[in-house]
């Protein structure tokens, strides 16, 4: 049995990037580990969910919990930093945000979570956090540090195929009539990683339905219209069926991989 740990910015970042791979990863009996940076305070919560003098990291950090039971997640652990918020915000000036954090200290309280759990394999985000999120980014800088400190030499950068993510875009055109489910605000020339650079496709749709479930568990963040859920299932499938990641030992060479654990 070997030993995943996940690391992410904040709770639903889990259940839409690697969901599959960690449910996957359980299924073959290897220990899966989820450690958030945040709580993800600065979300915006959807409207009325939130109970009177309820503060949304708390409730985040329920959804969280729920979420990873639903991915078979062993432990799960919280850094002590809070939500910075999207570049260019005030939040990004919060003293306690994690983009605010010293890339030292942050690794070692990582560090210490992958030693104790005996980490075999780590995943991250690439280089600009997939869309350039302050935390994502950081995630990255923290992430790889904390793995030289602790000696995990398998790391992953979990990101997004963009090729596939245009392709997409015009079939869900074609196909879904639901057109606000691809009237997305994305920038296409920066999102996710080109495809000739992304190393692993990991092929998650036997996860697909309950991956979408640990997505509802975010009910704070992803309702029931949202872009996630309001796809049908096979279009669902087809988006979010196989997860990316760059191995940040090695350069592509031929066909994806498709398994990091």
């Amino acid at each position: 049995m070997l030993t995943l740990v996940c690391f992410h910015a904040h709770p639903d970042d889990e259940a839409i990037a690697t969901g599959g791979t960690m449910m996957k990863a359980a299924a073959a009996g290897h220990n899966v580990v989820l450690v958030m940076a945040t709580r993800g305070e600065q979300g915006e919560p959807a409207e009325g969910v939130l109970k009177q003098g309820e503060r949304l990291g708390d409730r985040r950090e329920q959804e969280a919990r729920a979420a990873a039971q639903i991915l078979d997640v062993s432990r799960i652990e919280f850094l002590p930093y809070e939500d910075s918020g999207m570049m260019h915000e005030p939040a990004n000036r919060n003293p306690a945000c994690f983009w605010q954090a010293d890339v030292e200290d942050a690794a070692s309280k990582l560090a210490a979570i992958l030693v104790d759990v005996n980490a075999d394999v780590l995943t991250l985000y690439d280089d600009h956090g997939g869309y350039g999120h302050p935390d994502h980014i950081q995630v990255h800088r923290v992430g790889h540090r904390a793995a030289e400190m602790a000696g995990v030499r398998q790391v992953f950068e979990s990101t997004m195929n963009r090729n596939q993510i245009i392709e997409q875009i015009d079939y869900f055109r074609e196909n879904d009539e639901n057109s606000e489910t691809v009237d997305l605000e994305i920038d296409l020339e920066t999102i996710g990683t080109p495809e000739n650079q992304i190393t692993h496709a990991v092929n998650v749709e036997a996860f697909a339905d309950r991956k979408r479930n640990a997505m509802k568990a975010h009910a704070s963040q992803i309702t029931k219209d949202s872009f996630f859920l309001a796809m049908p299932d096979a279009i669902f499938s087809k988006a979010f069926g196989t997860e990316w990641y760059i191995d940040a030992g090695c350069i592509r060479s031929g066909d994806f991989l498709t398994d990091i654990i």
